[in-house]
């Protein structure tokens, strides 16, 4: 198979979803942590973006239903479609970010990365973190507390005929499919900064001892694992060994005594 970046695709196999690879393998360092944590940051926010999407079209629809039926009736609800769409963004972002390190933990979980790769991950994931909170923050802000309007020819007619029909409520607050995707965009953000905390630890524990986990590294290094442990001995327990070896003072003048 072929080898890109380093990666030899031959590793990428079907079996590697299976439970016993992807759950019972505890051979390295917080593995089944990062697979649930990424996969809820990834979940919460595709789900937020899927219902935010569905409310949007509709809003969309209202454009074309007034253009079509009502020439000189214009509706404002652009708000609530750019909010919507920007959040449709930061779903994709977060399931990309989080979805190929959530993969490549999985295919590949003793790849070596270069430094430049490394802070591209933690520049990436605070991205990420920063994208969720400002679209949570702004669809929080729009759907609470503004509304769609119509101006023009026979406004108030339109208006009420928009509320008649109920399709999309001209009050985004009685939006069901927006407040749904709100609270799951506030659940995604939650998820997604808990997967940064958890990538950056990662990373520096790679770097100080690897992917391998402290169990598996004493598995399978048994002899470094025991020079490690030997150096974290303090140095007050080898006064000790040097003081059981010296004479005690009341032996040492009996002695004195006896050549006496």
């Amino acid at each position: 198979m072929a080898v890109i970046w380093g990666l030899d695709l031959k590793e990428m196999q079907w079996r590697k979803f299976g439970n016993t690879y992807m759950w019972k393998n505890t051979d390295y360092h917080m593995r089944r942590t990062k697979f649930i944590v990424y996969q809820l940051a990834m979940i919460f926010c595709v789900v937020s973006e899927s219902l935010g999407t569905a409310a949007l079209s509709k809003y969309v629809d209202q454009q074309d239903y007034l253009e079509n039926n009502a020439p000189g009736a214009t509706i404002h609800n652009n708000n609530f479609i750019g909010i919507a769409s920007y959040n449709i963004f930061v779903g994709i972002y977060v399931a990309t970010i989080f979805g190929s390190a959530f993969f490549f933990d999985l295919f590949w979980p003793e790849r070596q990365e270069s430094k430049s790769v490394k802070l591209a991950w933690r520049i990436c994931s605070v991205l990420a973190c920063l994208f969720t909170l400002s679209s949570a923050l702004g669809f929080t802000v729009i759907l609470a507390t503004k509304a769609a309007y119509v101006t023009g020819a026979n406004a108030r007619g339109v208006e009420q005929y928009l509320i008649y029909v109920k399709e999309s409520p001209l009050i985004y607050r009685k939006n069901g499919r927006g407040i749904a995707s709100v609270v799951f965009l506030w659940l995604g953000m939650v998820a997604t900064i808990a997967s940064t905390v958890i990538l950056w630890k990662s990373l520096q524990y790679i770097d100080t001892f690897g992917p391998k986990s402290s169990h598996a590294r004493a598995r399978d290094f048994p002899e470094k694992a025991k020079s490690s442990e030997s150096v974290s001995v303090p140095s007050a327990a080898h006064g000790r060994s040097e003081q059981e070896h010296r004479p005690a003072p009341a032996v040492a003048s009996a002695q004195a005594y006896e050549g006496v």
